[in-house]
């Protein structure tokens, strides 16, 4: 499965037109303007200039959660959590914890033993002796365990940030309102519709509770969830997880994905009104946004044996620059009405940054996407010749955020799940949709304000 062939299909303009998929790959609609290179005369852009020094740490406190308009770190490590209590004031209880350790590792501060430090493996699922019942030597008293795992000990705080997000499972789950909070989820937060072409496994999906950690170090992203999950105890337990990275170029410029074409070149026109709840919202959501979170897999193997000029139809940009199909320079508007000497698109109808645009769809997202690399597994391609076999486990963890999914993401994605011809090179297998409350104040919990209100 993983080796070159020869039966490279050729594209031709034409049959862009006529091939239609089930599923969207997220490459291409941006999350964070990149700086614009200068012009000189002539409309020539000047040479890319570095990025400006990035802060040691990035704020926790304030009107906003950190981590969702913050410059892209390069490293995720994305959790989802299932509540496993009845009791409402265990939840409040865990998120006051986990506000108050999330102030301490973005601060890049060792975590303080505290009273809520759990009796259980926060996974739920592990089993052996419990610490005090372990054999130790008679002359050695008795040790709570360590507070942190220090696999951190040494390390910047790398811009850790910490964004906190509710599943609709916090509301009601199993026809359940468990915590007296059903009368106050919010209409934006949907149930996700089932779009063409999902292959969505439970395992990769859904959860009560989201942590996404952003660094610009792995080990600093994963020790925050790890040390979030364990203090966790009883009350949640880790539903699914997954890493992701971004490595930027040394131009500070716009990075690539695992299909090798710059991601990140389209970003919203007014951020603040994309990606902000206001007064449409409910008072707990105000200054938040909604989280939606796709495990996109990547037919890798059967991407590299297609040639540059289909890869390039298919996503409607050049490949090495970034530019739109038949101009020059990455930042170029998209100009979707040019036509060719046929008449036909230069821009075909079904090219991903086509029916990704604002100009198609009315919607707008923020993007803050990772690649992964899980590895290999054995896979069947959905399409033709449908080879099976060992294939790579990599792809996109696509993720955005937006005022409302419904007028974002949803009526984006609609039309792309049909289109796009992007699809038939990958596969959605991991969905989730969360409401990430606005920012807090010092001595206050997340989403204390939800709580209040009930």
């Amino acid at each position: 499965m993983m080796k070159p062939r020869s039966d490279t299909p050729m594209a031709s303009r034409r049959s862009l037109f006529a091939a239609a998929g089930g599923l969207m790959a997220a490459a291409g609609t941006g999350f964070v303007a990149p700086a614009r290179a200068a012009r000189h005369p002539g409309n020539v852009p000047a040479p890319m200039p570095l990025p400006a020094p990035l802060p040691a740490t990035e704020p926790f406190w304030g009107a906003h959660q950190g981590g969702i308009v913050t410059p892209m770190q390069s490293h995720t490590y994305f959790a989802a959590f299932d509540l496993i209590t009845d009791q409402r004031h265990a939840v409040i209880d865990l998120l006051r914890t986990w506000t108050t350790a999330a102030a301490r590792l973005t601060a890049g501060q060792p975590l303080a033993q505290t009273a809520s430090q759990p009796t259980q493996p926060p996974l739920g699922q592990m089993v052996g002796p419990a610490p005090g019942d372990m054999a130790t030597p008679a002359d050695v008293p008795p040790e709570p365990p360590p507070t942190d795992s220090e696999i951190a000990a040494g390390l910047p705080p790398s811009r850790l940030t910490i964004t906190f997000g509710f599943g609709a499972g916090l509301f009601q789950k199993d026809g359940r309102d468990r915590y007296g909070l059903a009368a106050s989820r919010p209409a934006a937060l949907i149930d996700l519709p089932r779009f063409n072409g999902d292959q969505l496994v439970s395992e990769k999906s859904g959860g009560d509770l989201s942590i996404q950690a952003c660094a610009d170090d792995p080990q600093v992203a994963f020790h925050a969830v790890r040390h979030l999950a364990h203090l966790a105890g009883n009350t949640a337990a880790v539903r699914w997880a997954q890493t992701g990275y971004c490595s930027r170029p040394a131009d500070g410029g716009t990075p690539r994905n695992l299909m090798g074409f710059k991601d990140g070149t389209q970003t919203p026109a007014d951020i603040d009104k994309v990606v902000w709840v206001g007064t449409e919202g409910p008072d707990w959501m105000r200054g938040g946004s909604y989280l939606v979170v796709r495990r996109i897999r990547m037919a890798l193997e059967h991407w590299d044996r297609t040639n540059v000029g289909f890869q390039e139809q298919t996503m409607g940009r050049h490949k090495r620059s970034g530019a739109p199909i038949g101009l020059k320079t990455e930042f170029e508007p998209l100009g979707l009405d040019r036509s060719d000497s046929d008449g036909n698109p230069v821009i075909a109808n079904n090219a991903h940054v086509r029916l990704a645009n604002v100009a198609t769809t009315g919607a707008e997202i923020l993007r803050r996407g990772y690649s992964y690399n899980d590895g290999v597994n054995f896979t069947a391609e959905r399409w033709p010749p449908w080879r099976q076999g060992m294939e790579y486990d990599a792809g996109l963890l696509f993720i955005c955020y937006q005022a409302d999914p419904r007028t974002g993401f949803v009526r984006m994605f609609e039309p792309m799940a049909k289109l796009d011809m992007l699809n038939q090179f990958t596969t959605h297998t991991g969905s989730a949709l969360f409401a990430c409350p606005g920012g807090v104040r010092d001595g206050e919990f997340i989403g204390q304000a939800l709580f209040a209100s009930t």
